[in-house]
Formats: C-alpha cells, sequence, structure tokens
C-alpha cells in the first residue's frame, strides 16, 4: 500500500481512471460486435459513423492506440461495404 500522501491520491486517480477507461472500452467492444453481427446494409450502414466516432473518442484519450482504431474503423468499413444492399 502507498506511505505518501501524493502517493495514495495517485493510486486514487489511478483507479477511478482505470474503471472510467473499462467502460468506455467495453462500451465501444459491444458496439464493434453489434456491427459485426448486422447482416442488414442500412442498419450496419447508421451504425458505422457512431462506432467510428467511438473509436476515435478513445484513440483521442489513449485508451487504445490510434493505429488500432484506424485497423478496427478500416476493417469494419470494408465489412459494411461487402453488405449486400
Amino acid at each position: 500500500m502507498a506511505n505518501h500522501k501524493s502517493a495514495e491520491k495517485r493510486f486514487r486517480q489511478s483507479e477511478k481512471r482505470r474503471l472510467h477507461n473499462r467502460y468506455y472500452a467495453r462500451t465501444t467492444r459491444n458496439a464493434i460486435k453489434a456491427l459485426r453481427n448486422t447482416t442488414d446494409k442500412a442498419a450496419a450502414v447508421a451504425l458505422l459513423p457512431k462506432v467510428s466516432k467511438m473509436l476515435d473518442k478513445l484513440a483521442k484519450i489513449n485508451v487504445i492506440h490510434k493505429n488500432k482504431a484506424a485497423n478496427l474503423k478500416s476493417s469494419l468499413a470494408i465489412y459494411v461495404n461487402k453488405l449486400a444492399a
């Protein structure tokens, strides 16, 4: 356990941030799964911008790496474009 006040504060802050990051990362992963499980082209097209925005936000606050966000967005866009109309 922490021995200094500053270390105790850092522990509290990092725990709060960890929970915050886990929540948003899990929410985004669920949205990605929902998009990948969609077989309707119209629903997928409507969902893609929302998921892309979520990925961009996660990359911006360093929850995930910016290249990972770009790779995910690219693969999702390919998936949506391949869906039959």
